[in-house]
């Protein structure tokens, strides 16, 4: 970057239009004050002209290379499907454009370390997305684990809920990495974040609550059970079928005290009547984590314009896959896998 554009505001190019992009479309163009939409990219044409109209962008494209290519975007955030991510940020990373990724990086250990080479060749800002990290409560519970306050943390345990199940083409691990990598891959980075590197996981998981997944080759529901190097212990279970709210919490068991994140009613009134105490829950993942989404890309756009080094990196996700990667394989054989050998150009990575 250039003096003079640090010192403007960051031209963004967008790219993917799903339910997120469509969230980040309008964050970037009128929530955060360091961001300016100057172009976004889906294959569906009528919906990239549709986003660039609803938000006043100047160019819209169907081709994420045509937008990458555009002399006018300083840099990217890409919210596609993550079996297009490799190609678009090897493509990036030619044009030494920063980056911002969603998570999974890719469905493959190699895709990333394609991905991870051709950043490092071209030295490119590349940030992954972990929003979780930037919800005030995950991000206070980080900085009192840093503080002490709880001693040394023991035990990690991880929840992750979805209401109701994806569609069946998001939920083929063909395009998703299947519930344990798309979904689990939270829970493993902030294992990573809260107690440090995972040296071993056993799961167990299976078509309990849609049996229609299963035509698809994905589960519903899992447990996985986590060592980490240090010795301390960790478990997460995920499942699509909380049927009453959308419910992601985390606890840290600590040797002088314990940390519990997360919320479970979404408006702050509580209904007391005759035998009944009642209340509403989180809707979904864009009402639990609206603020984390925005803060997360206003953090990106101030490190390129500041010149500030990415707090998630490539190998925070590369490290998150590989631990998703274990839990896969440790379900499908029913034996505690060693996330160590779950390597780059190994027999199924996958």
């Amino acid at each position: 970057m250039t003096a003079a554009t640090r010192k403007a505001r960051l031209s963004i190019g967008l790219i993917g239009l799903g339910r997120l992009g469509r969230v980040y479309a309008r964050d970037l163009a009128t929530r955060i004050v360091e961001t300016k939409l100057v172009a976004v990219a889906d294959p569906v044409s009528a919906l990239a002209r549709e986003v660039a109209a609803e938000f006043d962008v100047p160019r819209h494209y169907d081709d994420p290379l045509a937008l990458i290519d555009d002399a006018a975007v300083d840099a990217l955030i890409v919210v596609s499907p993550t079996h297009t991510h490799r190609e678009i940020v090897v493509a990036a990373a030619e044009r030494r454009k920063p980056t911002f990724c969603e998570k999974p990086p890719a469905l493959s250990l190699d895709e990333v370390a394609v991905m991870r080479e051709a950043i490092a060749r071209s030295g490119m800002f590349f940030q992954m997305g972990f929003m979780r990290r930037f919800d005030s409560g995950y991000a206070s519970a980080k900085r009192h684990i840093e503080a002490g306050r709880i001693g040394t943390p023991l035990v990690f345990k991880s929840t992750s809920r979805d209401p109701f199940r994806p569609s069946l083409e998001y939920a083929n691990p063909k395009s998703s990495g299947g519930m344990l990598i798309d979904m689990g891959i939270h829970d493993f980075d902030l294992a990573r974040w809260f107690m440090g590197d995972v040296r071993a996981v056993a799961a167990i998981g299976a078509t309990i609550a849609y049996p229609e997944l299963a035509t698809v080759g994905d589960i519903d529901n899992a447990v996985v059970s986590v060592t980490f190097t240090s010795g301390m212990l960790g478990a997460v279970d995920l499942s699509r079928s909380g049927i009453y709210g959308y419910d992601i919490a985390t606890e840290i068991l600590g040797s002088e005290g314990t940390l519990k994140v997360g919320y479970l009613r979404e408006t702050p009134i509580m209904v007391l009547t005759k035998n009944s105490v009642a209340h509403d829950t989180v809707p979904y993942f864009m009402e639990r984590f609206r603020d984390a989404y925005t803060t997360q890309l206003q953090n990106f756009a101030q490190n390129v314009i500041h010149d500030q080094p990415a707090p998630i990196t490539i190998d925070d996700g590369l490290e998150a896959l590989r631990i998703g990667v274990a839990a896969t394989r440790a379900c499908e054989t029913g034996t505690q896998v060693d996330v160590a050998d779950v390597r780059v150009a190994s027999a199924g990575t996958r």
